[in-house]
């Protein structure tokens, strides 16, 4: 068995449940984002103090271009509002903020305020926050296998590791193994995000709607997490065998 170390963690977030949270209240489904925004940087606050060094939210998948257009426009802007709200709080707090996933459909608008946000939180070291936008785990790891010599994709993880952070930096940006990945909102999948990253991550689900997510949703998140056995494809104790009803 493997100890659970609280400090250092990659906790992964995939924030589900904006839309549904203000359906459920009559208000509309940027009114659920907005509230998700406040969610993020509750967590945000919270991370450093309770052991996690590097935190990946989930904040726009590359299915969610299928959207009504109004909410993307939406969901941009509140983007856009974050970064220039929440950069210089991120920099005085020794957090690190990068942005992963594809960004040539994304509009210039949005990738100058990333690129500002990215150079002016670069000396971070706390916390290295990783936002998720049109970000596919599939399309990643597809990418850095079709651009890489295919005789090589039969060769240890640490080679293909290699291939991935030299062929598809904008998706899985210094990625490293993710410990605890929790999603909100009651479903219960992965949903294209982290799949190579999430191989041995604990899981953990819950009900709660992303915007009602808060400081204490995290912390029993990582109570739950630190009484897992992580075995990793190991056994606890030294099998034994028997044979003949002998020891």
């Amino acid at each position: 068995m493997q100890s659970v170390n609280l400090e250092g963690l990659h906790v992964a977030i995939i924030m589900d449940g904006n839309g549904r949270w203000a359906t459920r209240r009559g208000l509309p489904r940027i009114a659920g984002h907005r509230a998700g925004v406040a969610a993020l940087r509750r967590v945000v606050e919270r991370a450093t103090d309770v052991g996690i060094r590097c935190l990946t939210v989930y904040a726009f998948s590359s299915n969610n271009w299928r959207r009504p257009t109004a909410e993307v426009e939406n969901i941009f802007w509140l983007l856009k509002a974050f970064l220039r709200l929440e950069t210089e709080k991120l920099r005085q707090r020794g957090a690190r903020l990068q942005v992963i996933g594809r960004r040539d459909r994304l509009a210039t608008s949005a990738l100058r305020e990333i690129e500002k946000a990215e150079r002016a939180t670069a000396a971070g070291q706390r916390l290295h926050l990783r936002v998720a936008i049109d970000y596919s785990s599939r399309y990643a790891i597809a990418r850095a296998a079709a651009g890489d010599n295919t005789e090589r994709l039969h060769e240890t993880r640490s080679s293909f590791d290699e291939i991935a952070q030299a062929l598809a930096q904008t998706m899985t940006a210094e990625s490293r193994d993710v410990d605890l990945l929790i999603r909100t909102g009651g479903e219960k999948r992965l949903s294209d995000f982290l799949l190579w990253e999430s191989a041995y991550a604990e899981l953990h689900f819950t009900d709660c709607m992303w915007p009602d997510f808060d400081e204490a949703d995290l912390e029993a998140a990582l109570n739950e997490f630190s009484r897992r056995e992580r075995r990793f494809g190991a056994v606890s104790e030294p099998a034994v065998l028997l044979v003949g009803g002998v020891q």
